[in-house]
């Protein structure tokens, strides 16, 4: 499937070079606000074509699939863009800056009959089966708390700090640990509690969040943009313990019994570098005639897209009104 990559920054040169190695992918078209830009990036990673506007690569009637790699704040007129252009989207996370803007993208993708799903790759690789089977199987018991951090020292980064590019912790990193405790606990939450630390610029640094569920089961996730944590999910349960090893690109997962004794390590498959998984399935749906992918669905999407909103809402952490 012919791809283009709207925007030419890191997460960009990832996914190109995953592309690369994929025969169900093929590396077609690159834009940037740079022509120059554009093709020094397509002629590092073998794209057909380079466009210095989106508008001109979505003109393009060979382009079937766009990734958008952009920050957060434009994520939702990019992909109105697209969607105007009939054209099917994988997204980069956080999808858009609220709910609201999440639903009318939804609702563009129906009407138009494209495409359009989340790339939050955690959601579609393989550990997030492996460590669900492992719950299931009670290998430690009944568990009833998980925890998860995430944190980057990321501080000095203008999309991380600026509002008016959506900026702050919880959009850029915040997000994986919310993910990782709905892939894991599901999303049935009676209460949640939280405490921030605030920017200067006014946007999220770090934040503490307590989801507790229905069922008595409680996650504890904390992310912050100031320093580097250890990435792990915990998982708390009757019998031991077990600790996933980066949340956010898993390696292996440990387990402890009740005497803290390693008892078993399950690694998790060999990958290209792990952005493999969510264009295999985008590509699988389309080709299948789906309009959303069941490893992240745009009610999957709107859960966390809610949370964030109401967590946002209680910090006061307000983005400027033309991208809200």
């Amino acid at each position: 499937m012919k791809i283009g990559i709207l925007g030419a920054g890191n997460i960009a040169r990832k996914l190109a070079y995953t592309m690369s190695q994929l025969k169900e992918a093929e590396c077609y078209a690159v834009a940037s606000r740079s022509l120059e830009n554009a093709q020094h990036f397509a002629s590092e990673y073998g794209f057909e074509k380079a466009y210095g506007s989106y508008e001109e690569m979505l003109a393009d009637k060979n382009v079937e699939l766009v990734y958008i790699a952009t920050p957060h704040s434009h994520h939702y007129s990019h992909m109105k863009l697209c969607i105007e252009a009939g054209k099917h989207v994988l997204c980069e996370k956080a999808f858009t800056v609220n709910e609201k803007q999440a639903r009318e993208i939804f609702r563009l993708a129906k009407e138009k009959d494209v495409l359009v799903t989340e790339a939050i790759w955690t959601r579609y690789m393989p550990s997030r089966k492996i460590i669900n089977d492992l719950l299931t199987e009670g290998i430690i018991g009944e568990v009833k708390t998980l925890t998860a951090n995430l944190d980057y020292k990321i501080f000095d980064k203008e999309r991380i700090i600026r509002p008016e590019l959506a900026g702050g912790a919880l959009l850029d990193v915040g997000v994986y640990t919310i993910n990782f405790a709905l892939m894991h606990f599901g999303n049935k939450i009676a209460k949640k509690h939280s405490v921030v630390h605030m920017t200067g610029t006014g946007v999220d640094g770090q934040n503490v969040i307590t989801l507790s569920y229905e069922d008595g089961r409680m996650a504890l996730l904390t992310s912050g943009i100031y320093g580097i944590s250890d990435r792990q999910g915990i998982f708390y349960g009757s019998k031991g313990y077990m600790v996933v090893d980066n949340i956010n690109d898993p390696t292996a997962v440990n387990i402890y019994d009740e005497d803290h004794e390693l008892i078993k390590t399950v690694a998790m498959p060999e990958q290209i570098n792990g952005y493999e998984y969510e264009i295999i399935e985008t590509i699988d749906c389309i080709k299948k005639v789906m309009r959303e992918c069941p490893s992240m669905t745009h009610e999957d999407t709107l859960e966390v897209m809610r949370i964030m909103d109401e967590l946002r809402s209680e910090w006061g952490v307000r983005y400027p009104e033309e991208i809200e």
